[in-house]
């Protein structure tokens, strides 16, 4: 079944991945904010604490004075609880901001999904949806997350710089003009790291629709005596995805090997330069601690500000994923000037076909190839564009969304998803009864273990065919749009089945206006009206049992029907 399109929770700028990461963080700015906020209060409290031993060590220890010593103390104890506290609030904001970032973009590609419809599986390889929605929102949250811990990291280091400059002008001039340098120094490892993971995302997209296609086609390939190909094949894209992950790891691997070499260099020059100060004379031993605890405490912002520009590659690189089928647009256009319609219903006509369908009425289009029915029902729902007019009024000339909503079309590749079957069938419960019994599927539910509260497998995978033939039109029945237009609804189910159906459905359809594109004798019999079509043209129309006696094309394409 055709699905229904859902609002679009925002409408973000696409055109470039920062932009996007950008309208997120903007989407929460007061937990951005509060994140922020809480992680420079996090990092600049610790940051401070070396210089309150310093004082501790200089006012307390070396002079003896125990009233400085237990003031400075108290000092750092409340440092502590600050940091403490801060470092709660801050993990508290990042996470939301994760979850935040993370179901937000989901919120987006689904609603995308939705409106794109059949256009998606045409633009998009289904590995490439699938990855979207594990690993690239996984990335992105943790882009927005690492901001709060990556602006604390940012102002310790400004604290740092300043207190160091004040006490020993080359010491600070040492962070300052050190930090840079090395973060210049972890910059050059991104760039090379940014595009093997790339390469390494667009192959992991690949392979993970190869491998949706074998498991989808696993019956058929034994069937055809094709899984040995279609095994060699995947190990060697497998093979290949392993080596571009080494590749990555690889430069993952040097990336992490200079978050502690290079900080702990930093640090041993530090100590190393303070110690000749302070044998020198130029600083006190209160002070030759604390940059001892800065050069120390620096490796945690240092690697900090590293893993943040990681992340925050990985986010833009995952970004870029979701901005690129964001900016996916239908086949369909929407109309500049949207019509609308007026009040009642009216006829649904096909020009190209010729096809003109009653409100009110059970139609039946017979054809002699299935496929010229499909694809007038494509046009009468306009899921292909054709001159198809809606009470006089052109569906081109009306929103997409209007059309979905007035005519649905429902056919053999509507899938059933996974979870309760209540919710799968959609409707209240005082109308799901009726719609079992019209779709002659009441006995299906009757064997279920918990009836409608049974949890449905992926594509419902423990019915038969024919049952989730019967269970999509109780689908379809329950939804009720003012236009429905079943393609093929009884095709794999059996006789006595089918006959039920086609007594009941008219009944369950009584003042809405169905279409149905079938070529069985039992459906077409209980039809108001039927339509022949022969080269994609009407050719004959009128009530079943005068169109057998009366088109002989028409009882050969019938009785075909019948007897396969």
């Amino acid at each position: 079944m055709r699905s229904l399109p859902v609002a679009d929770p925002g409408a973000p700028d696409h055109r470039s991945a920062t932009r996007f990461l950008w309208w997120l963080a903007v989407r929460t700015w007061p937990s951005m904010v509060a994140g922020l906020a809480w992680g420079v209060v996090w990092m600049v409290s610790q940051a401070l604490m070396p210089a309150v031993i310093g004082k501790a060590v200089d006012a307390g220890l070396a002079d003896r004075d125990h009233g400085a010593l237990l003031t400075w103390g108290t000092v750092l104890l409340g440092l502590g609880l600050i940091q403490a506290a801060a470092g709660i609030l801050r993990h508290r904001f990042a996470v939301f901001n994760w979850l935040a970032a993370a179901y937000r973009t989901i919120q987006l590609t689904i609603a995308q999904a939705n409106r794109l419809g059949a256009t998606l599986t045409k633009r998009l390889a289904t590995g490439e949806v699938v990855s979207i929605g594990t690993a690239d929102i996984s990335h992105i949250g943790n882009a927005l997350d690492v901001t709060a811990r990556g602006a604390g990291a940012v102002a310790a280091i400004v604290t740092i710089a300043a207190i160091l400059f004040s006490a020993s002008v080359p010491l600070g001039l040492v962070v300052i003009i050190g930090v840079p340098l090395l973060m210049a120094l972890v910059g050059g490892l991104i760039r090379p790291l940014h595009h093997r993971q790339q390469a390494y995302r667009d192959q992991q997209g690949q392979l993970t629709t190869r491998s949706g296609d074998i498991v989808t086609g696993l019956r058929v390939l034994r069937g055809v005596g094709g899984e040995a190909t279609f095994s060699a094949r995947y190990r060697a894209e497998s093979q290949s995805l392993r080596s571009a992950g080494v590749r990555v790891a690889r430069v993952e691997s040097v990336l992490e090997a200079a978050q502690v070499f290079v900080p702990g260099a930093f640090v041993v020059l530090v100590v190393w330069l303070g110690a000749r100060f302070a044998l020198r004379g130029e600083i006190t031993p209160g002070q030759l601690v604390s940059f001892y605890g800065y050069a120390s405490f620096l490796i945690s912002p240092l690697r900090t500000i590293t893993e943040t520009i990681d992340k925050l590659t990985r986010g833009h690189v995952a970004a870029r994923r979701v901005v690129a089928m964001l900016d996916l647009r239908r086949d369909l256009a929407e109309p500049a000037r949207p019509a609308s319609l007026p009040d009642g219903d009216g006829d649904l006509v096909d020009e190209e076909s010729g096809v003109v369908v009653r409100p009110g009425r059970l139609t039946a289009i017979a054809a002699t190839a299935p496929e010229d029915a499909a694809e007038i029902a494509d046009r009468l729902g306009r899921y292909v564009d054709g001159d198809v007019t809606l009470s006089g009024v052109p569906l081109r000339d009306l929103p997409l969304a209007t059309v979905r909503e007035r005519v649905m079309v429902a056919d053999n590749d509507g899938r059933l998803f996974s979870g309760p079957l209540r919710g799968e069938l959609g409707g209240d419960d005082g109308r799901i009864p009726a719609a079992l019994e019209a779709a002659s599927a009441t006995d299906i539910v009757d064997a279920l273990p918990e009836g409608l509260d049974t949890v449905v497998a992926e594509r419902g995978r423990e019915f038969s065919g024919g049952q989730q033939q019967r269970l999509r039109l109780v689908r379809a029945l329950l939804a009720d749009p003012r236009v429905l237009v079943l393609v093929e609804p009884t095709s794999a189910v059996d006789a006595h089945t089918e006959a039920r159906i086609a007594a009941r459905l008219g009944g369950a359809r009584a003042g809405r206006t169905t279409v149905v594109c079938t070529t069985s004798p039992l459906v077409l019999d209980r039809a108001d009206h039927v339509v022949f079509v022969e080269d994609g043209k009407v050719a004959a129309e009128g009530g079943h049992r005068e169109l057998l006696e009366n088109e002989p094309r028409y009882a050969a394409v019938v009785t075909r029907g019948e007897e396969t």
